[in-house]
C-alpha cells in the first residue's frame, strides 16, 4: 500500500512537535503506545558497552562474545554454561533492573486514560513500572518465564526462584548440574520462553493478552487515536510499525506519532497525520509531563 519513499516529518521545530504530542495525548480517546528496544535502551538497559563488561567480562574473553543480545545464541558447549549465561542475563535485565526512568514517565502521561501497550520488549519494564497488566501485551515473551524446548506443551512457568540459584552458584562459567531446568512432562532440557524460532510457546496468557489488544484496536477503530511508537526498529515492523501506519492511513481522525533518535519517519501517505521525533525518547516523555 505504502509507497517506497518516506518522510522523516522535520518541517516543524522541535518545541513545535513537542507540543503537538502533548496535544494529541492530551485529546487522544484512546492511545495505543508500541514500544521496542530502543524504549529499554533509553531507560539505561543498554546490551553492550559498559553494562556488558561489568557482567560478562569472563564470556567476553573466553568467546570473543561483545554484547549481551549475541551472548543469548552462541552454541555453548554444556547446558551448565549455557544455564551460567542465562541466569546472568535474566538477573541482570529483570530481576536486578530496577525500573527505568523513562517507563515511569510515560504511565504518568497515560495513567487514567484509555490506553493499550504492545511491545517486542521482554524485560518487564511496563509492569515493575505499575501498568496495569490487562493492558498489555507481550509478544515476544518475558525474561521471567521458561518452556519445554520441544515443546511438549503450551505452557511456560515462573523462573526467579531458580534463576536466583543459579546465578548465585555458578563458578567458572557453570552452574551445578543438578540446577539445569528440565520439562516436568517429557524431562527435556527447558529454554527461554522467547520468540526466536517456530518453538516458541504461545501460553493461555499470550492468546488472553493478544485478544485484549485486537478488541482495543476494534473498539476504537474509528475514534480520534494516537498510535505512539517508541523506540521501534525494523528487527520486526510487521508487529508493530507497519500495522500502525495502517490503522492511521485508515482512520482519518487517527494521529501516528514516533519518537526514536534516529529512525523516525513515516510513509508520505500519512505524513500530514504524523508527528516523528528524531529525538531521546526519556527527554521527550520529560517534557510532555505537565
Amino acid at each position: 500500500m505504502f509507497r517506497e519513499k518516506q518522510s522523516p516529518v522535520f518541517i516543524r521545530s522541535y518545541s513545535e512537535q513537542v507540543g503537538r504530542l502533548e496535544q494529541e495525548i492530551k485529546n487522544a480517546e484512546a492511545l495505543v503506545i508500541g514500544a521496542g528496544a530502543g524504549l529499554s535502551a533509553a531507560a539505561g538497559m543498554n546490551y553492550k558497552g559498559q553494562r556488558f563488561e561489568k557482567n560478562f567480562s569472563d564470556f567476553e574473553k573466553k568467546y570473543g562474545i561483545e554484547d549481551m543480545y549475541s551472548g543469548g545464541f552462541y552454541p555453548y558447549d554444556t547446558l551448565e554454561e549455557y544455564w551460567a549465561w542465562w541466569s546472568r542475563q535474566i538477573m541482570v535485565n529483570r530481576y536486578e533492573a530496577g525500573v527505568g526512568k523513562p517507563y515511569c514517565d510515560l504511565l504518568k502521561l497515560v495513567k487514567g486514560r484509555d490506553y493499550f501497550v504492545i511491545t517486542t520488549n521482554v524485560d518487564h519494564q511496563f509492569q515493575l513500572a505499575g501498568f496495569d497488566k490487562k493492558r498489555l501485551f507481550y509478544t515476544q515473551g518475558d525474561y521471567g518465564l521458561w518452556q519445554c524446548s520441544v515443546p511438549c506443551h503450551r505452557k511456560t512457568y515462573d523462573n526467579e526462584t531458580e534463576v536466583r540459584k543459579m546465578a548465585a552458584r555458578q563458578n567458572h562459567m557453570k552452574i551445578p548440574s543438578e540446577l539445569i531446568p528440565r520439562c516436568p512432562v517429557c524431562g527435556a532440557p527447558m529454554t527461554m520462553n522467547l520468540r526466536c524460532d517456530g518453538s516458541f510457546v504461545q501460553d493461555g496468557g499470550w492468546y488472553a493478552a493478544s485478544e485484549r489488544y485486537h478488541d482495543f484496536i476494534q473498539n476504537h477503530k474509528k475514534q480520534h487515536v494516537l498510535f505512539w511508537e517508541l523506540g521501534v526498529g525494523m528487527n520486526t515492523p510487521g508487529i508493530i510499525k507497519y500495522p500502525f501506519w495502517q490503522l492511521t492511513a485508515e482512520n482519518p481522525a487517527a494521529i501516528y506519532a514516533c519518537v526514536n533518535k534516529g529512525e523516525a519517519y513515516c510513509p508520505k501517505e500519512i505524513e500530514m497525520q504524523s508527528i516523528c521525533m528524531n529525538e531521546d525518547i526519556g527527554t521527550v516523555l520529560e517534557e510532555c509531563i505537565p
